[in-house]
């Protein structure tokens, strides 16, 4: 049913209010609705927005609204949380008598119209006014009453009756006390407010494992890694400029049906096994792989990355191995065959022998229960980031109740959804409480495929902040399969530039490129299944690392406030498919960037750009310095200009635009 006065098009919104909309701390959300009524009486609108915490009873500053289309009824305001957790919003709209009655003084006073015939409205101003300065603690009283004076003071003509109540700065007094009638309230609506790293961050992956690690000519292991050994590569991932380092699971690795080097079925007893393989005789998901050390060291490791602007992010993986505890402490939770056994993994035609799905339908209550107690246990030892293995084959339901459960008391908890599905679920996990989620980016090579795609993240950036990850231990693209350090960086640009957060795994700096098979996008000798020692510091001595490039992307990205947010986002003309011409604008700081990108590093590239300046924060006809945040260089430029990329020695301009 409508209200008294008509609120619709509410945003941000999402599913019909179903879930709660995204923001960050600091961030400024944009509050819009569409408000209108019968009639020519004015109308107006207000937000009222307050932290969970707050209670109705507390006092919330009434942010007005504002009309932004003329003869739309469109009217919006700004609001920004200081806090993380749940906020509301609600809007009241409501008759505006005071504007009614400005508008018909002044269209009347124009037109010439006497004291005598503006009687009325002369005394309807002044008891409105009244109205407002009876209020309690009014400390404009005595020029609103020299307002109502003038009104009522029949020896002044009609210009100097009505213009004391109409001066500027008494307005703006008026229009912050208002006199609200017919007040139609829509709302609470919900807001979930994360803190800022979980709009923009850059991720680093790498196995613990293989820090420190030695194996032989053949592969065999002679040294596993520790989280000892981890500490010492800290400061190279944090000289690179990422905030989280990812690790793969850190769990003891079951030994029965252990993988063999790539994915074999076969493994020798000294085979490490996949880390998702979880749980064995030495413990389950709350246990510490014995060889990586003990849950100090995992301490001591998180301190010193802590110490360095690193966050720790775990990979909270929901199945186990054969011979993880829960198969002989709650055979319950698993899905039992026809011929008695418990089913293994599969996704046709990959199957995954050392893994036992959990079957969520079997016992909910005891597995949500067992799996919040999981998550705060590594709370408690300082992990607030976890990246979810494949959320898509849970309930989405469960993923709604644990992520509300864990926000309760650690509201600073993140959680990234590695979920390479259909659209659908990929959206809805979202919707449900996942703070990032893993994107279609890594598939997406062409310009009008990369367009496409980034238009549709923009339009869910209410609820779905995209992670864009040029490469991970499952996926080698096939862009990536040759050692051309000029496609690795171009994909760098793209990822780190079209999204506000990002992700690497380790040996992407080293242009790691060798595949399993052809037509497959499989990283031979994967580390999923073996040790992998890598040699950056030599490669980065002699010039084959991508590293210093990759530090540089994060240090631009932190530098330009438009770079942290999906919202902004602006796609330009360039006259070659294989060039793709992108902007980035921050409507509260100003700050902008462009870019242009080769998407491909086969040859030069020559093409003429054709820039929309108003989503530079330009006028029409305006001419703009831009300065190339990679090379160095500085350019002026206006609506068309030139642009030559070879690969070979700069794939991309990043330019930052210099107002004058």
């Amino acid at each position: 049913m409508a209200g008294r006065i008509g609120i619709a098009d509410i945003s941000p919104r999402v599913a019909c209010g179903a879930y709660p909309a995204k923001a960050v701390v600091d961030e400024r959300i944009r509050i819009q609705a569409t408000v209108f009524r019968e009639g020519h009486d004015a109308v107006a609108a207000n937000v009222v927005f307050r932290h969970e915490d707050d209670g109705d009873d507390t006092d919330a500053p009434l942010v007005r609204m504002h009309p932004y289309s003329l003869g739309l009824d469109l009217w919006d305001a700004h609001v920004v949380p200081d806090r993380t957790g749940t906020w509301t919003f609600t809007i009241e709209a409501w008759s505006d008598p005071l504007e009614t009655w400005k508008h018909s003084a002044e269209v009347k006073a124009e037109a010439g119209q006497t004291a005598e015939e503006m009687a009325n409205d002369l005394e309807t101003g002044a008891l409105l006014l009244e109205q407002i300065a009876a209020r309690p603690g009014q400390a404009y009283r005595g020029a609103i009453t020299a307002a109502v004076e003038a009104l009522r003071d029949d020896s002044r003509s009609v210009a100097e009756r009505i213009g004391p109540a109409l001066a500027p700065e008494l307005w703006k007094v008026l229009e912050e006390n208002p006199v609200r009638e017919l007040v139609t309230v829509d709302g609470p609506h919900t807001v979930w407010v994360d803190r800022k790293l979980g709009a923009f961050s850059a991720w680093y992956e790498f196995f613990p494992r293989s820090q420190g690690a030695v194996v032989d000519e053949d592969g065999k292991v002679v040294r596993h890694g520790t989280f000892r050994d981890a500490i010492a590569a800290l400061p190279r991932v944090a000289r690179m400029g990422f905030d989280i380092l990812y690790m793969p699971p850190i769990h003891p690795i079951g030994r029965l049906n252990r993988k063999g080097p790539n994915n074999t079925v076969h493994s020798d007893p000294e085979d490490v096994g996949s880390p998702w393989a979880i749980g064995s005789s030495e413990g389950g998901h709350d246990a510490i792989h014995p060889e990586l050390g003990t849950i100090e060291d995992f301490d001591a490791f998180v301190a010193a990355a802590n110490e360095l602007g690193l966050e720790v992010g775990l990979d909270l993986a929901l199945q186990a191995a054969p011979d993880h505890p829960w198969v002989q402490t709650h055979p319950e939770w698993f899905t039992t065959r026809p011929d008695g056994t418990i089913a293994y993994a599969e996704n046709p035609p990959k199957k995954y022998q050392d893994i036992y799905p959990i079957n969520f339908d079997n016992a909910p209550e005891t597995i949500y229960a067992e799996v919040l107690r999981i998550v705060q246990y590594w709370i408690s030892h300082g992990v607030t980031v976890f990246r979810v293995d494949n959320p898509h084959t849970k309930p989405v339901n469960f993923w709604e109740w644990l992520i509300a459960e864990v926000h309760r008391t650690t509201p600073e908890a993140m959680f990234l959804a590695e979920a390479f599905t259909r659209p659908a679920m990929m959206h809805e996990l979202a919707r449900a409480g996942f703070t990032q989620s893993y994107t279609y980016f890594t598939w997406r090579n062409a310009k009008q495929e990369i367009i496409d795609y980034c238009v549709e993240l923009v339009e869910a950036s209410d609820y779905m902040r995209p992670s864009f990850w040029v490469n991970t231990p499952d996926i080698l693209p096939f862009a990536l399969q040759r050692r051309d350090p000029a496609t690795f960086a171009l994909r760098a640009v793209l990822a780190s530039t079209l999204s506000p957060t990002w992700g690497v795994y380790a040996g992407y700096e080293l242009y790691e490129h060798e595949v399993l098979a052809p037509g497959r996008e499989e990283y031979l000798n994967s580390e999923k299944f073996q040790l992998r020692p890598r040699d950056f510091e030599t490669a980065l001595a002699t010039g084959q690392s991508l590293e210093p490039f990759l530090g540089a992307l994060n240090r631009i990205r932190k530098a330009h406030p438009a770079l942290h947010t999906m919202k902004g986002l602006w796609f330009h003309g360039v006259d070659n498919d294989n060039l793709l011409c992108y902007s980035r604008h921050d409507e509260v700081s100003g700050d902008t960037v462009l870019v242009v990108v080769a998407l491909n590093s086969d040859t030069t590239h020559f093409g003429t750009t054709d820039l929309w300046l108003p989503a530079l924060g330009l006028e029409w006809g305006q001419d703009f310095d831009v300065f190339d945040e990679l090379s160095g260089d500085a350019y002026r430029w206006g609506q068309f200009n030139p642009v030559i990329l070879n690969p070979a020695v700069a794939v991309a301009h990043v330019f930052s635009i210099k107002h004058r």
